[in-house]
């Protein structure tokens, strides 16, 4: 691992972003003066360091509404029901209500930190505050899967916004206004494709544990696609000896929802596996699947093989945590405990990078983090005309919306050694810890706050 500090020009045109002039100044404009730190690639071919991965453990949930507003109820838990054969993955296409594309803040994900901080203080006064100072990293599971698989993605750049308040790391999926556009003009060939994924979970689940027959509607639709209405599980877990809150879409559960990860299900759509080719993309695309599911603690993937013209063929299910020894030896294998060992570089890095006295120096302190498919990380910290790029005018300190920022200010003070890595909310969901694939920690527990999930 290195920390090498780089000319600009050089991550410009090596990291990937050696595009016309405009755009050129436009990022060069949000570094000025300010060192570039490089992180180099990890090799995939060189034994990996066994880092210890604790199994996720169950904070709270919380649902988005129609009109996209967040409210702690499971309004928006839906419930697996295998869907009908042959099911038309096309139907309810023009009904689709789809979210527009926008920043993906860590909003949401926030206001389920402070709920939980709250129900600790009022079960024990500085108990949510000890919590939160031993909490080292707060993302959304999908920029953790990216950090993840990074070492065997060979195509897809990205780029996240990192802040550091008094010791932990906030990270945050960064879209540039062009990339939004491009996001929002898909293809029709392309938006038809994205849809098959909404309507398999409309086919496969419903609002309760039995199949519910709509009116005006065929046998098995679970009702039209509004990507407004999403359910969330927010989860504790810990990678090495940095400990994580993590939360993100789930699709549905089994049965019924008793706040154990148990129960959850995720649902994936894929194109019918004709031939070696096929199978071998398939296999690739196994690895996102793995960590979007392994991150909240989701033990089963039920896969809709649809063909090109979007009807589903066949279902498979897939124990996540066994999903790794079904790639192991094959020509497009990968290792989880190399995208772990990365993972755990990764957040070292940023550490080391943005948890120093001269970075705290500013209240609006953002680093912006370029990866590049095989070659690796940059990061440099963002100077003021960057910072207001990413606040967009809108009540934010950095891309901390503005109320949080001041609660973390009101918290701040402690003492360093203050022992925050000794309080941790209690989920009581009673997963145990699995050794399969990788190897996990048990979750820990103290009889600081109640049991259960959050609702």
């Amino acid at each position: 691992m290195s920390s090498a500090k780089r000319k600009l020009s050089e991550v410009l045109v090596d990291g990937g972003l050696h595009e016309n002039g405009a755009k050129q100044r436009e990022i060069a404009n949000n570094y000025t003066e300010h060192p570039i730190h490089k992180l180099s690639y990890p090799s995939t071919s060189s034994p990996a360091r066994t880092v210890p991965f604790q199994q996720p453990s169950p904070l709270l949930t919380f649902s988005y509404t129609p009109a996209r507003e967040l409210e702690f109820t499971d309004s928006a838990l839906r419930y697996y029901i295998p869907p009908p054969n042959g099911a038309d993955l096309r139907y309810g296409y023009e009904r689709w209500v789809k979210r527009p594309e926008e920043k993906v803040r860590v909003d949401g994900l926030l206001r389920a930190v402070a709920k939980v901080r709250e129900r600790m203080e009022r079960s024990e006064a500085g108990s949510g505050r000890r919590w939160l100072e031993g909490v080292g990293l707060v993302s959304w599971r999908g920029v953790m899967t990216k950090i993840l698989t990074a070492p065997y993605e060979e195509r897809d750049g990205w780029e996240m916004n990192v802040m550091d308040i008094d010791g932990t790391l906030y990270l945050e999926e960064h879209l540039s206004d062009a990339k939004l556009r491009d996001k929002e003009d898909m293809a029709p060939h392309h938006r038809l494709q994205s849809y098959y994924g909404y309507s398999f979970e409309a086919w496969s689940t419903s609002s309760r544990p039995v199949r519910e027959r709509l009116a005006g509607h065929p046998e098995g639709w679970g009702g039209d696609v509004d990507t407004n209405v999403q359910w969330c599980c927010v989860v504790k877990t810990k990678l090495g000896d940095t400990r994580l809150v993590i939360g993100g879409e789930v699709d549905c559960a089994r049965e019924r929802f008793t706040g154990r990860t148990d129960d959850l299900v995720e649902l994936k759509t894929s194109m019918v596996i004709r031939g070696a080719q096929d199978e071998a993309r398939f296999e690739k695309k196994l690895l996102k699947f793995y960590f979007q599911s392994f991150l909240l603690g989701v033990p089963q993937i039920i896969v809709g093989f649809r063909t090109p013209a979007g009807q589903l063929s066949t279902l498979q299910s897939f124990k996540t945590m066994q999903i790794p020894r079904l790639v192991r030896g094959k020509r497009s294998a990968w290792d989880p405990m190399v995208c772990f060992d990365w993972a755990q570089n990764f957040v070292a890095f940023l550490k080391s990078v943005a948890n120093n006295p001269a970075a705290n120096a500013s209240k609006a302190r953002i680093w912006r983090v370029i990866f590049k498919p095989k070659d690796g990380i940059s990061v440099s910290l963002l100077n003021d005309a960057g910072v207001r790029e990413v606040e967009a005018g809108e009540e934010r300190v950095g891309f901390l919306p503005r109320w949080y920022f001041d609660e973390m200010s009101g918290m701040s003070g402690s003492s360093p050694d203050s022992p925050a890595a000794q309080t941790e909310p209690t989920s009581g969901d009673g997963n145990a810890a699995r050794d399969l694939d990788i190897r996990t920690l048990p979750p820990s527990s103290t009889p600081i706050a109640p049991s259960g999930w959050v609702t």
